[in-house]
């Protein structure tokens, strides 16, 4: 397949970005702004990728017809380059391929996360709190920041519920397949005679929402105060800083009360009310995807099993793509790259399929220029 001329229409749509980025009255509207500045990053990432595949496909080329020629000590060197340069080919066609596709909804947005225990008692508060520590880390590792915004603490340091907010480049597109239930398996602290138990814990991945995404009128809320209960200090429990908004038409309920100030909270539960209500509108589209689109990466409801941790056998098994990993010491610290990466690779093939978009990597990595696939 043909990518060029889809590439050079990406070409004159990001000199038209440019225009727009040089503009003095671009920032007079923050909304278009961000839009604007948003498009001419990926069409950025895009362009650089396509070029860089180019040189890499044309070095591939020479050093294959090296490795094929008389002169044996220039043979084994070209062989030896050939490998990384299939890796390089093979990761540039893939991030071109999905730089190609049309974006999905809010891939490039924050993401708020809300982790619940669910069966096994404090087990399960405990995994809970294991799995707030396994993302924190894995942001950490990211250049990614995490906020908390509402935490309700259980027995012997674990978890009831955690809700917090991840930022940064993408963060969405990177931790939209945790959403599901997690299980574990594992002898608890609690467990005097070496049992394995199996508890769980839910996790949901929401996209930051805007207030243009969801209208959230002042008719449709009811907000109450109060004061601060649990742990927080004498500044937060002497306040009537606690926010508990009720939004009537869905009866959904988010309570905040970690700062100190009314006003924070209110923030932090309307943008956790925003973000539950842009879920809703996501699970109505998502019924729109092809069933095996559904079957391959879920539906990312809460209510799906989607991963098991196995710590007796150091295993950690996702279960929609049937992938097992033996090094869950190193998972728990937040090292879910290849899990990551393995779960959008599998998301983005099938939107390839879908797309007709999935013959640059086979034909490049074959040698021909992708600039001559076909």
């Amino acid at each position: 397949m043909d990518f060029g001329p889809l590439i050079d229409q990406k070409r004159e749509r990001f000199h038209e970005i440019e225009k727009e980025v040089a503009s003095s009255s671009l920032f007079e509207n923050p909304k278009r702004a961000r839009e604007v500045m948003r498009e001419h990053s990926g069409l950025k990432a895009l362009l650089d990728n396509w070029d860089r595949l180019e040189k890499s496909v044309r070095e591939l080329e020479e050093n294959r017809e090296m490795a094929a020629g008389s002169d044996v000590e220039f043979a084994e060197l070209a062989q030896a380059e050939i490998p990384p340069l299939e890796d390089r080919v093979d990761q540039l066609s893939r991030s071109v391929q999905y730089a190609l596709l049309p974006p999905e909804p809010h891939e490039d947005r924050d993401a708020i996360m809300e982790i619940r225990a669910g069966t096994g008692g404090n087990e399960a508060g405990l995994f809970a709190a294991d799995l707030y520590r396994m993302y924190s880390k894995y942001a950490e590792a990211h250049g990614f920041k995490i906020e908390e915004l509402e935490g309700s603490g259980s027995e012997l340091g674990g978890f009831k519920e955690i809700i917090f907010k991840v930022s940064g480049q993408s963060v969405f597109r990177a931790l939209r397949y945790e959403s599901g239930v997690h299980r574990v398996q594992r002898v608890p602290l609690t467990e005097a005679q070496g049992r394995i138990h199996t508890s769980t814990a839910t996790v949901a991945v929401l996209p930051e929402a805007e207030e243009v995404d969801v209208e959230i009128r002042p008719e449709d809320i009811r907000i109450e105060v109060s004061r601060a209960g649990g742990p927080g200090g004498q500044g937060v429990n002497t306040t009537d800083s606690a926010v508990q908004v009720l939004h009537i038409p869905t009866g959904k309920i988010v309570r905040c009360q970690d700062g100190r100030s009314q006003q924070k909270n209110k923030e932090k539960a309307l943008a956790i009310l925003r973000s539950r209500l842009l879920e809703e509108k996501q699970l109505e589209e998502a019924e729109k995807y092809s069933a095996h689109r559904r079957s391959l990466i879920g539906s990312g409801g809460r209510e799906e099993k989607i991963r098991t941790y196995n710590f007796p056998q150091n295993r950690v098994t996702d279960h929609r793509i049937n992938l097992t990993l033996y090094n869950l010491d190193l998972f728990m610290e937040g090292q879910l790259d290849e899990m990551v990466n393995a779960l959008q690779t599998s998301d983005i093939e099938q939107r390839l399929k879908e797309a007709g978009l999935n013959a640059v990597a086979s034909d490049s990595a074959s040698g021909n220029s992708p600039n001559r696939a076909g």
